[in-house]
Parts: structure tokens; C-alpha cells; sequence
């Protein structure tokens, strides 16, 4: 049987319309567990990440570790966390934070340390405190690469939930665990192919919340050039049949867009 024909049993199963192993049930409860597992990351890498930016103190650190991080097996964190706190939410909301605050604390050190010092100056010469210029200059100036480490997360997250699965909890992993394990082919392939769909959905989404973010300056317009960029300016060129008279004028050549 086919791909497409292995789909078509899949999203016919009456089974997968309604009740407690319906789609939009699944669905649910695998954004359940990644909104749950992102907020928690954000609620540590992000104050953290502003501050070390801010600071500039413990950057190289940072990075370093973020990248070991990003390196565990979520699969055996998973079952070190089974071993440790039992079957439940947290041996799937460990694993995943652990996953999802890397980038976060990454793309907030990044994008604060990025802002213009001369902004950032003028923000205190005026009498703003460092956490009011933190905030008030520093946040919004970078929230575009906030906004990418956040999609980062996501969609590292919303992949890698089916894990979840494995120890008896709910999610699109249901699916793909369930369909290997009884060699349901259809299931399997249409639980992977609504995994995948919802990373790109989420993808798209902060895709468009960081051109939102983006300052209004630095937009890209239909011409490829962003609102930002100046004007062509003319450039001075020596005629070339004034070429042996040094008191010549040069010519006036205008640059092209």
C-alpha cells in the first residue's frame, strides 16, 4: 500500500474523529505538553539571558554549555527521569524544558548584547536605570532574535514531544509509538505527518511574529529593500574625454539601484 492510501485510512478511522484518540485531541494534548515545557524554559532563560547580556559577564560560558546541552539525548533524559521521579508529566517536562531553554537563554544574551551602545548611553544620559534601559531599550531593540530563539524552541519541542509516548502519556507520539508497536503503518505515517505539519505551522507563525517585531526601519519592502536603506547617491566619475585636462570638472555619474 501507498503513502497516500496509508493516509487515507488513517484520517477515514472513525477513531481518529472523535473521542479521547481523536486528532484534534491529540493535538491538544501535544500543545499542552510543549506550551507547558516552554514556559517553564522561558521563565528561566529569558531573565537569565537578559541579564548576562546586559552585563556581558558569562557570555562565551553560556554558549558553551548551551551547546553541550543541545547535544543530550532527549530519549535518555527521559528515561533518567523515569528512574528518578517516576512515570508522570514530569519525565516528559524535564527533558523537554531542558531542551527548549538552550536557545532561549542564547538568542536573549545575544540580542540584548547586540543593541546599539550609543543607545544604550543615551538611554542613561537622559536618567534611565539599567533595568529601565534593560527593558525599555534593550527588549524591544531585540526582540526579533528573541522572537527566533523562541521559534527555535518551539519547534524543537513540538518534535521532539512524541516522546512523551514512552512513558504512557498522551500527544501525537500516541500515534507513532502505538502504530510501530502493533505495526499500524497508516497510524504511524499520519501521527509523523501531523507532527511535522504542526512544527511548520508554529514555524510560520514566528515567522510572521518576528516580521511584526522587526522595526519598522528595517522591513523589507517589496523591492527588496529595506524602508532603512538610503537613497543612491550620486558617485563622481572622471569623464573620460577630460581625461588630460586636470582643471576638467569630473563628470556626474548617478548609481543605480
Amino acid at each position: 500500500m501507498n503513502w497516500l492510501g496509508w493516509l487515507h485510512d488513517f484520517f477515514a478511522d472513525p477513531a481518529h474523529r472523535s473521542g479521547p484518540d481523536s486528532i484534534v485531541h491529540r493535538v491538544l494534548e501535544h500543545l499542552a505538553f510543549s506550551a507547558e515545557a516552554l514556559g517553564l524554559a522561558a521563565l528561566v532563560a529569558l531573565p537569565l539571558g537578559l541579564l548576562i547580556g546586559y552585563s556581558g559577564r558569562g557570555l562565551f560560558v553560556v554558549t558553551a554549555l548551551a551547546g553541550v546541552a543541545r547535544a543530550l539525548p532527549t530519549l535518555g533524559l527521559v528515561t533518567l527521569a523515569v528512574l528518578l521521579a517516576g512515570v508522570g508529566d514530569a519525565a516528559v517536562l524535564l527533558p523537554l524544558t531542558a531542551l527548549a531553554a538552550p536557545p532561549m537563554l542564547v538568542a536573549a544574551a545575544e540580542g540584548v548584547r547586540g543593541t546599539d551602545p550609543d543607545v544604550r548611553d543615551a538611554a542613561r544620559g537622559i536618567g534611565l536605570t539599567h533595568p529601565q534601559t534593560l527593558l525599555r531599550v534593550c527588549v524591544p531593540a531585540a526582540a526579533p532574535t528573541l522572537l527566533a530563539g523562541v521559534r527555535t524552541a518551539s519547534v524543537q519541542v513540538i518534535a521532539t514531544a512524541t516522546v512523551a509516548a514512552y512513558v504512557g502519556l498522551g500527544g501525537l507520539g500516541r500515534y507513532v509509538i502505538d502504530g510501530l508497536a502493533t505495526r499500524n503503518y497508516p497510524t504511524t505515517v499520519g501521527g509523523a505527518l501531523l507532527v511535522v505539519l504542526l512544527a511548520v505551522a508554529v514555524q510560520l507563525l514566528f515567522a510572521l511574529l518576528i516580521r511584526l517585531a522587526a522595526p519598522p526601519g528595517t522591513r523589507t519592502g517589496r523591492t527588496g529593500r529595506t524602508t532603512a536603506d538610503p537613497a543612491p547617491v550620486p558617485v563622481l566619475a572622471p569623464d573620460p574625454a577630460d581625461a588630460d585636462d586636470p582643471a576638467s570638472p569630473p563628470a556626474l555619474v548617478k548609481e543605480s539601484p
